[in-house]
């Protein structure tokens, strides 16, 4: 091959999937994602909903099944996560996601907010609440934990608690194990910039005091960093759902901004309530330190999912596992690739699933990106038709002895040989449609280019 430039790169890079302790997990939390969360399910920007572009406009009970399966979608997205769309009446929906403890199932701690509205937008009531459940949840999912975490949004709050109470009464009913249920309802409001947030508390209930008690432990960490200021409530309101565990002798507390203090938004049940009143940092602390909670609660399992880059290679940092590669482009595993170290042969991004005992975690996906080529100029070359149903051509106008491999999208090799002239025909008609990768090499130097099988 004539006139060819290829600069390469080899790095060493540690892809940390989700953090392995409690701090690593609290600075998982991202508020560009929440920001994205609490302005689709506000109707503040549209959204994708089974397929179609759609906006949130309201939330108001009989209304909002569109908010709903909203929910039930972005739980659908997580690992380890079993739904339940739960219908308590003709209008009513519960959406709940539940994540098995790997050692103690049978342990449960709830962490739950009210999705239902009593005006269009209502982003501090509750859509704040909302959104901090999918964040830990997003980040917890990827975890083993040792106790079952529940992850449950609310309808009908606004008219009577009526989704919570449905549950609990059930809870009860069945003898469920309820060690802890934090109930977060309006999170998003500081108009005083004080820091100040409220931990109401059952009077007289010691397993509700000992939930505050350990929320304000974790609160004063030196290691978590937080600088919010709590005031706990004894005797706590009960106009929230919390109550309705409360009501039936279950541990509850209710988290939020400070009523206490008369720091709650002045946008309350009105649609003036939106996305431009919160206070982000403030936000984002809470839902931090709400996630310090549920993760100290649940019990992490000590199972390392990171991933090192080498080059083109990736290895789990996990030893002594069982592994499967997977193609994050497709969502699909890979045929073959079960050692704890992989070598991608074509351009796209993967992660690794790592079973260790019980416990299977998910890496990251990590971007592999021209197999270590940062910049390449092949000069006269042409790779057509693209799209493609038959005869892919390819060109080298200043050629010498080559060869080329067809990867297909899971980095599998479909065909190669020897470039011997200067129009190489390759028969792809056998192909499955989809996207293909022409890798080029020469002298141990390469180089790649997309093609579409049509």
């Amino acid at each position: 091959m004539k006139q060819i430039a290829i600069t390469t790169c080899f790095l060493l890079f540690v892809i940390s999937s989700f953090g392995q302790t409690i701090t690593d997990l609290i600075n998982e939390v991202d508020l560009n994602s929440m920001t994205l969360t609490i302005r689709e399910f506000t109707g503040e920007q549209t959204t994708v909903v089974n397929g179609n572009t759609v906006t949130i406009a309201n939330r108001q009970q009989g209304n909002n099944d569109l908010a709903a399966d909203y929910l039930v979608q972005r739980f659908q997205e997580l690992n380890n996560i079993v739904i339940t769309d739960q219908a308590f009446n003709s209008n009513g929906r519960n959406v709940i996601a539940t994540q098995l403890g790997k050692t103690n199932p049978n342990d449960i701690y709830l962490v739950c907010a009210h999705y239902d509205s009593v005006a269009d937008y209502c982003a501090d009531d509750n859509a704040s609440g909302v959104t901090a459940i999918l964040e830990i949840a997003r980040i917890l999912s990827e975890q083993c934990l040792d106790n079952t975490i529940v992850y449950a949004l609310w309808d009908e709050e606004e008219i009577g608690l009526r989704g919570s109470n449905h549950y609990a009464n059930l809870a009860q009913n069945n003898g469920d194990n309820l060690l802890g249920v934090l109930n977060i309802d309006m999170m998003g409001y500081d108009g005083d910039d004080d820091d100040d947030f409220d931990i109401d508390v059952r009077q007289g209930d010691a397993a509700s005091i000992g939930m505050g008690n350990d929320i304000v432990d974790i609160l004063n960490t030196p290691a978590y960093g937080f600088t919010l200021n709590v005031n706990v409530v004894n005797p706590g309101t009960s106009g929230s759902d919390h109550a309705s565990f409360w009501n039936r002798g279950f541990p509850a507390v209710l988290v939020g901004e400070s009523w206490e203090n008369n720091d709650q938004t002045p946008f309350y049940h009105s649609s003036g309530d939106r996305f431009s009143t919160l206070d982000l940092p403030y936000f984002h602390q809470l839902t931090k330190l709400i996630m310090a909670y549920m993760v100290t609660k649940g019990g992490l399992v000590g199972v390392t999912n990171t991933v090192t880059e080498t080059g083109d290679t990736l290895t789990a940092d996990q030893a002594g596992a069982t592994y499967q590669w997977v193609n994050c482009d497709t969502d699909s595993p890979m045929a073959g690739e079960t050692n704890q170290s992989f070598t991608a042969t074509a351009d796209g991004n993967y992660a690794v699933e790592i079973t260790s005992g019980s416990c299977t975690e998910t890496s990251a996906c990590v971007n592999v990106d021209s197999l270590g080529v940062v910049e390449f100029e092949i000069d006269g070359l042409k790779v057509y038709p693209n799209p493609v149903s038959s005869t892919l051509n390819i060109d080298l106008t200043n050629y010498e002895d080559a060869r080329y491999e067809i990867i297909n999208i899971n980095g599998q090799i479909v065909s190669k040989g020897d470039i011997a002239s200067p129009t190489h025909k390759v028969n792809v008609s056998n192909m499955s449609q989809g996207v293909y990768f022409v890798k080029l090499i020469v002298d141990q130097n390469s180089a790649m280019q997309k093609f579409i099988k049509s």
